[in-house]
């Protein structure tokens, strides 16, 4: 083994003396090597050696500037090192201001006598006159909880995280609540939903917390150890993000009974489509009051509830628009708050709080914060490994199926996004391992177990795996498509290229072959015949009215609205028709490569088909469960019936009856986009719904 490494001696080293005198002390500092003094202007600017040639001379120019023929200079100042300390001036500033107000009270002191108690009073220090709270509360997120969060120990998560846990050592959260938001921010919710609730009184431990059959996420760290209860901050000072990370209660929002009737709509119309969070476990949470503890799950239900106000019928709530439009935005900007400040460890509740992000500003018409939502869910489902099936190893399985949900609907909004928009593909198909979602509704899924779904029962979470199936062969004509453009095939790599396409047309054509009875679709005719009632102003008028009873009228039915199946049924076929619609396109254009040229008149047969199969489907389902689906099914046959309705427009050789169905499915575009008008909740755009729309969402 190689010895130490020893110091190195000098080459002639001076014997040592016992008795140093101080005529040796001061020849060893003359043999030590002066400090050369400051550099001039020049040099220090390009950081070079200063060489003047007396160096006992500050002021001769040095070689470089005499080669140069520039003057040298010795004007810089070193400046002392570090940050100005404005803090000392700050409570210097307090400090004077506090001292002449208390000469201004001592020379009104005749006048007002006051108190020792007051003298003391206005005798602060300096730094408490500096910390003062400032008189006015900006928004709801400088309000915390009204009441003390207890110094008990919370329940341990079902799956432990690093920081997970409450931590005794710090002080309890204890701040009083100044002026109540929903009284200065939201005058419209309390005049359209009547008085507010009385505060909060009750102990938040009395309802007790989930059992670990219906306990929901892992309980999000707020150990306090980023997020101590913080001092009230100056007026002027900006608070770092962990000072919004606090519990709160759903009262500081909107009434409890509003909330609770908001998210009892998700469950009812959005929740279908978008199932990624598991409904005991959530409402037990919510039920127990679980907000009031946990920051992180108060951001979910803000944004729950935010997502839902977009996507459901305004004549579902007691509320005006713009009452309406402003709760949705002040859930989502409660949620953003708290949620930014608790990226670390990751959490699949992140996940989903982002995806309703996206969600709500999909539906705002917030494009480029959509996107930004989009990209923060995806990349933090990729941080948890949500894409790959060894990930779900040692979860819990209500853990594992919300992660599977998510990840899916995840993936099915990139592909939505990626041939709307011509984005690149961010969740590839073959980087995918994923497992789908287990075929069971929520009641059948526990902590430890699956319990088996009741026989002849369709669970609602198939709509979801089948449209995924769908959305799986749009990401692989998409690759294949993006690929070919790059690079295009030729010879036998062309010929093989055409038997891909050709393969894949077939399964989208089959994809719902094997669907539960549910989702089967019930054509109302063949499709081969268009009636004549599918289109004429009796029909339109018909339809017009049916929408606005929907959206206007509180009394109408809602019976097939409340049909998951039916409303999962338009989403499956339509977007069916659309993945259908890309491949065939593709498929006449590899053809054409291959060939030189191809059949107009089957390329017309084709496209009068894929018209004439969306004009079956949407008339076969209720104008109430079209409707549930929002502007995201209207952006579907937006797409697909501007294409076609161009095609037969350039097509000299297509058939009257192909233009007679492109007629039709344009005059049914007519009432979607009546549907979609009626989800907007901004004035400014009310009736002026786009022709190119917002990229597809979810599913």
């Amino acid at each position: 083994m190689p010895s130490a490494r020893t110091k190195k001696e000098p080459n002639s080293p001076t014997p040592p003396s016992d008795d140093p005198s101080p005529n040796h002390a001061s020849e060893n500092s003359k043999i030590k090597r002066k400090r050369q003094s400051q550099s001039c202007d020049a040099c220090r600017a390009r950081k070079v050696r200063c060489a003047r040639e007396n160096p006992d001379d500050p002021k001769g120019s040095c070689k470089h500037c005499i080669t140069l023929g520039i003057p040298c200079t010795y004007d810089y100042q070193p400046k002392k090192r570090g940050p100005p300390n404005l803090y000392l001036r700050r409570l210097q500033e307090a400090a004077a201001a506090a001292a002449a107000a208390q000469q201004q009270e001592n020379q009104n002191g005749s006048e007002h006598p006051q108190s020792p108690g007051s003298t003391s009073q206005g005798a602060a220090s300096p730094t408490q006159s500096a910390l003062s709270p400032p008189t006015q509360v900006p928004s709801f997120m400088d309000s915390p909880l009204s009441q003390s969060i207890h110094s008990a120990a919370l329940p341990p998560s079902r799956y432990p995280i690093a920081a997970d846990g409450f931590h005794s050592q710090f002080p309890p959260l204890s701040m009083s609540v100044p002026t109540s938001f929903g009284n200065s921010r939201m005058p419209e919710i309390a005049n359209g939903l009547g008085s507010r609730s009385p505060p909060h009184t009750e102990d938040p431990q009395q309802y007790g917390t989930p059992t670990d059959q219906f306990s929901t996420y892992p309980l999000h760290n707020w150990s306090y150890k980023q997020h101590q209860a913080l001092s009230v901050l100056p007026p002027t000072a900006i608070p770092p993000l962990s000072y919004y990370y606090r519990p709160h209660r759903l009262e500081d929002v909107a009434p409890r009974d509003t909330i609770l009737l908001i998210i009892a709509l998700f469950f009812d119309f959005v929740y279908p489509l978008t199932p990624c969070v598991h409904k005991p476990s959530f409402m037990a949470d919510v039920h127990s009051r679980r907000e009031e503890r946990d920051p992180l799950f108060f951001a979910l239900v803000m944004s729950t509830v935010a997502s839902t106000l977009v996507q459901v019928p305004r004549s579902y709530l007691p509320m005006e628009r713009h009452a309406v439009r402003k709760l949705a935005q002040t859930c989502h900007e409660a949620s953003r708050h708290i949620s930014v400040a608790s990226y670390d460890p990751p959490t699949s509740m992140h996940v989903v709080i982002r995806y309703f992000d996206c969600v709500y500003h999909f539906c705002e018409g917030h494009d480029a914060t959509q996107h930004a939502a989009f990209g923060e869910a995806a990349h933090i489902a990729v941080t948890l490994r949500m894409h790959e099936e060894s990930s779900y190893e040692g979860l819990d399985l209500i853990e594992c199926e919300v992660r599977r949900r998510t990840f899916w609907l995840l993936f099915g909004a990139d592909k939505s996004m990626s041939i709307l928009l011509g984005r690149p593909i961010c969740l590839r198909d073959e980087d995918t391992t994923c497992n789908f979602p287990r075929e069971l509704d929520d009641e059948y899924i526990t902590p430890s177990a699956y319990l088996p779904q009741p026989h002849g029962k369709t669970a609602l979470v198939s709509g979801l795996n089948y449209i995924s199936r769908i959305f799986a062969l749009l990401g692989e004509i998409l690759v294949r498509i993006r690929v070919d453009k790059r690079s295009p095939p030729q010879g036998q790599f062309l010929t093989a290229r055409l038997e891909e396409v050709q393969a894949l047309h077939s399964r989208i054509v089959s994809a719902l072959a094997h669907a539960p009875d549910p989702l089967r679709l019930k054509q109302a005719h063949s499709q081969s015949h268009l009636p004549p009632e599918y289109g004429g102003a009796g029909f339109r008028q018909a339809a017009f009215t049916e929408v606005k009873d929907f959206f206007d009228n509180p009394n109408a039915s809602r019976a097939n609205a409340l049909n998951p199946f039916l409303v999962m049924q338009a989403n499956l076929y339509v977007t069916q028709q659309l993945v259908r619609f890309v491949i065939e396109q593709y498929r006449d254009e590899l053809i054409t490569s291959l060939q030189g040229s191809v059949d107009e008149r089957r390329v017309a047969e084709d496209r009068e088909a894929v018209a004439s199969d969306l004009l079956n489907i949407l008339h076969s389902i209720p104008i109430q469960s079209i409707a549930t689906n929002g502007p995201s099914l209207v952006h579907k046959v937006r797409f697909v019936a501007s294409t076609l309705l161009d095609a037969v427009r350039k097509a000299e050789t297509a058939p009257a009856s192909a233009a007679r169905a492109h007629a039709y499915l344009w005059d049914f575009l007519s009432i979607l986009s009546e549907i979609e008008r009626n989800y907007l909740l901004d004035d400014d755009r009310d009736g002026l719904a786009s022709d190119t729309g917002m990229p597809l969402m979810g599913n």
